[in-house]
């Protein structure tokens, strides 16, 4: 592997000097597009690295970033890794008590905010040395953001000579309820990742990206983010911050993304813009468009069929916040094999135990979760090796990924059941079921429970194709009679006749944040929902308990 830079100072540096007035970043706002040079941005480090250290800001200190992404964010958190320091970032819409959590946990000596509503969340007796805030506000116990923009000593210099395996960002997991885990990455875990993906595709200082992927996880964070940094292309950030297809929709035909990073969900809900708005077709697969990638969760083969039929690659890695999160990736020159998720990336070296569990050896392996002993004794192998948790076996057609390891289970029977496959059966077989969930140890048959797409049931306008065989329904109860149907077939394609599910309940609810059902990335928590929704599940296998949710119970073994 060829030099790389040593820190994230380095390569600040280097790149400004390098594209000096070529665009770094642009962010919407009223008047159009705020748009920063690479001069202009390194020189706002520059200022922000200064007069943090005038501050009382020294190395190794942590600087906990309670905001949504934002032009301010990126300069502070890079000026905090530029400086000897470790960024923390968190999810913009914690509440109190997650919120004083992690800062308790964090051990961060100064803290910044978005705005009033973060400000909200906060008590008076925090172990702070400084809190700033990006948005004005009245109060005398937040500092404005712009006094870290005064002027700067001519002749400062960020930490260029800092380790490569210095500690520069803090990044907590998303996981059960309780304090995440908080993963310590290193200026060589980010940058070496950078340097081996260079190797495998062409993204350049030419390239626009049109980013909502949220910088407190790794996806956005780490890989989207620091690809951008790293080739110097241009970052417009997404202004409805992904939630929203027709936002989406006017930023993606202004913006014309050469490359674009997301999850499933969002492909999907463009597919059906597509489906929606003849015109949109042409903007979204422009000429432009090199590749999407792909990441999180499964990508459909109804969506991904999508793309290639317009020839469009799609490149899909898996990784998690503790490898940096890339491991494999798929080859840009060979057709995608759904379920499949490619090669090692270079440097990077992968071993399948006899139990199939995944195990990754590289410069992008974590330095280990913090304050976390037992923890760390259990991802790292005596000889060095990370244990993923995931389950996998390598192909001719790379890494298939099968099942995180603590969610497969055994029935009566002693037969194992890998719960992934089936719910991943389930959901794509019906449009309007945004998430299934499998469980049943210990039991001698599963059960499902499954989440209705609650957008879809309110709109009357989505009409699925007649092909598809599904006559729209518009509550609950009518998609509970539609799939008692479809899930038959489901069982009937199943060939292994002891996982095939004979009941399930459909609940008329709504994963959220809020809940912990969704991750702060939008992915669903398995061990949640199973904990949250028992009552549901044990009256499956015959239980009354009272529940409030509507529900529809289909059974399929009569």
């Amino acid at each position: 592997m060829k030099s790389i830079p040593k820190n994230i100072a380095q390569l600040l540096k280097s790149n400004s000097e390098r594209f000096q007035n070529h665009l770094i970043f642009r962010e919407r706002n009223n008047n159009g597009w705020k748009e920063i040079s690479w001069s202009s941005f390194y020189k706002n480090v520059l200022k922000i690295s200064f007069n943090l250290k005038e501050r009382g800001f020294e190395k190794g200190d942590k600087m906990m970033i309670y905001s949504p992404n934002r032009a301010e964010m990126l300069q502070l958190s890079l000026a905090v890794m530029a400086s000897g320091g470790i960024s923390v970032p968190v999810f913009a819409h914690y509440r109190r008590d997650t919120i004083l959590s992690l800062i308790n946990h964090s051990d961060a000596r100064f803290l910044t905010l978005a705005g009033e509503w973060q400000a909200a969340q906060l008590s008076t007796n925090l172990n702070l040395k400084e809190v700033f805030i990006f948005d004005t506000m009245s109060s005398k116990n937040f500092t404005p953001f712009l006094e870290l923009l005064d002027p700067y000593s001519e002749d400062y210099e960020l930490k260029l000579s800092s380790s490569p395996d210095e500690i520069c960002l803090n990044m907590y997991t998303s996981g059960t309820m309780g304090i995440p885990k908080c993963v310590q990455l290193s200026h060589r875990n980010i940058l070496s990742q950078q340097e081996a993906m260079s190797q495998l595709w062409n993204v350049n200082e030419n390239d626009r990206y049109l980013s909502y992927l949220p910088w407190h996880h790794s996806f956005g964070g780490i890989f989207e983010l620091f690809s951008s940094l790293y080739n110097g292309a241009t970052m417009s950030l997404e202004s409805g911050f992904g939630k929203d297809a027709g936002i989406l929709y006017e930023n993606w035909k202004l913006v014309k993304p050469t490359v674009f990073f997301s999850v499933p969900r969002v492909y999907e809900n463009l597919i059906n813009l597509c489906k929606e708005k003849k015109e949109a077709d042409s903007n979204l697969f422009h000429p432009e468009l090199k590749f999407i990638f792909t990441a999180a969760a499964p990508l459909p083969s109804h969506i991904s069929d999508e793309f290639e039929k317009r020839n469009i690659p799609i490149m899909e890695g898996w990784g998690l916040t503790e490898t940096s999160p890339c491991c494999t990736i798929t080859p840009l020159d060979k057709k995608r094999k759904p379920g499949y998720v490619g090669f090692p990336i270079p440097g990077v070296t992968l071993k399948i135990m006899d139990d199939g569990e995944i195990l990754v050896k590289g410069p992008n392996v974590m330095a280990g979760y913090y304050k976390n002993d037992n923890a760390n004794k259990e991802v790292f192998a005596e000889d060095g090796w990370f244990r993923t948790g995931d389950v996998g076996e390598m192909t001719e057609d790379g890494l298939k990924l099968i099942a995180r390891k603590d969610r497969i289970f055994k029935l009566t029977n002693g037969e194992k059941v890998i719960p992934s496959e089936l719910e991943s059966l389930l959901q794509c077989k019906c449009h309007y079921i945004s998430f299934a969930f499998v469980t049943g140890n210990g039991k001698d048959h599963p059960v499902a429970i499954l989440f209705p797409n609650q957008q879809l049931l309110r709109d009357p306008s989505y009409n699925v194709s007649p092909l598809d065989g599904c006559f729209c329904p518009r509550s609950i109860y009518e998609l509970g009679k539609c799939l008692r149907g479809c899930m038959s077939d489901v069982n009937n394609e199943n060939k292994k006749k002891f996982t095939r599910i004979k009941s399930m309940m459909l609940v008329d609810d709504e994963l959220s944040i809020e809940k912990q059902t969704l991750t702060p990335s939008l992915k669903a928590s398995p061990g949640n929902i199973l904990n949250i929704y028992k009552a549901h599940l044990e009256n499956l296998y015959g239980a009354e308990n009272s529940v409030k949710e509507n529900v529809y119970v289909i059974n399929l073994d009569q």
